[in-house]
């Protein structure tokens, strides 16, 4: 009976805990703004993977606007409002780059938190283990390669829900998440550690780990200025995206546009459906914040430079006196004695 008694008790405590879980998945997911009913499903069932996704968002929007510094479109106005809601307005390069990295950017939280534990439902990639042995090298699969596939599938399972208008947009986004993706898994790197006798390499153990996320942030940055224009073309009742090509007749034959796959964009491009503004004027509806009062370089030869940045409008000069102290020394018993620095630069900022 004492034992029935306690075996009950386990299971209602077990029970309880679960409940607790519940229902704290249940408020937290609730609260999370911008969220899908199928996201706050997925996010019910799976809450720790989904704040790791939320980190991811936060890395990727670091990184974007370290990645745009200086550019009249900067990316200081992405996320403000809506975490996971649409990114940007218009279809343009900017957004297929913030939709790249908000992906990659799950990928890699989530991709993180799996090796460190911090997921309960994945952990280190367990189904590498391989062994490859050569005359000239030995070694084999150890350690805690990361989980990139469950990482990937849940980043797609999760964002990928938003895109449901199956519109041109939405084929869009779904196109550009799928880049972000498979840049993390393609710059995976192999780590490997030597064992053997008095530092020998006679045996090392390899395993897959992650890159700087600046790093994944420098290949889309590559990918955003190689990005192709799009637009859609009705194959069988299905929309598929095309390179956009010039009109050269009345009906640009797209029979034949359909015939020729070389069309479809490659799966590791960045693609847009429409042209960047020049971002030079206020558009609050539309993400655009303007150059209005930003700060740029009066010597510089890249896209920060006034001229540039201000488009023409011009910059205000100013003169800013920055003190500190300086020079100081220590003098017996016991006082320190410092000079007064003083340091005049002048700032410039956009009409």
């Amino acid at each position: 009976m004492r034992h029935t008694a306690v075996a009950l008790f386990v299971i209602l405590a077990v029970f309880e805990i679960r409940i607790v879980k519940c229902f704290v998945s249940s408020v937290l997911c609730s609260r999370m703004p911008g969220l899908t009913q199928t996201q706050r499903l997925i996010c019910s069932e799976s809450p720790d993977a989904v704040v790791s996704l939320a980190v991811g968002q936060l890395l990727a929007a670091n990184e974007c606007q370290k990645q745009f510094h200086g550019h009249r479109w900067n990316c200081s106005h992405v996320w403000k409002k809506d975490m996971f809601g649409q990114i940007v307005a218009i279809g343009s390069k900017e957004a297929a780059y913030t939709y790249g990295i908000t992906s990659a950017g799950a990928v890699y939280s989530i991709t993180a938190a799996c090796a460190k534990g911090n997921i309960t439902t994945c952990g280190c990639n367990k189904k590498q283990k391989t062994f490859v042995s050569s005359d000239s090298d030995t070694w084999k699969w150890g350690g805690c390669s990361v989980d990139i596939l469950y990482a990937m599938a849940f980043a797609r399972r999760f964002l990928d829900s938003r895109e449901i208008e199956n519109d041109n947009r939405s084929l869009m986004n779904l196109h550009n998440n799928r880049v972000g993706r498979k840049t993390v898994k393609v710059l995976l790197r192999t780590e490997c550690k030597c064992h053997g006798v008095s530092g020998s390499c006679a045996m090392k153990t390899c395993w897959k780990s992650l890159p700087s996320f600046q790093a994944i942030g420098n290949v889309m940055m590559r990918k955003y200025r190689k990005a192709k224009l799009v637009h859609t073309i009705s194959s069988q009742g299905e929309s598929t995206l095309y390179l956009s090509l010039k009109r050269r007749g009345p009906n640009l034959l797209e029979r034949e546009l359909v015939k020729k796959r070389s069309q479809n964009p490659k799966k590791t491009e960045l693609v847009y459906l429409h042209s960047s503004p020049n971002y030079c004027e206020s558009n609050i509806a539309k993400g655009i914040l303007g150059t209005v009062g930003r700060s740029c370089n009066r010597t510089s030869n890249n896209v920060d430079r006034c001229d540039l940045l201000c488009c023409g409008r011009g910059y205000d000069t100013h003169q800013n006196v920055r003190s500190w102290q300086c020079n100081c020394k220590f003098k017996w018993c016991c006082t320190v004695a410092c000079d007064i620095c003083t340091e005049r630069k002048e700032e410039y900022t956009c009409k």
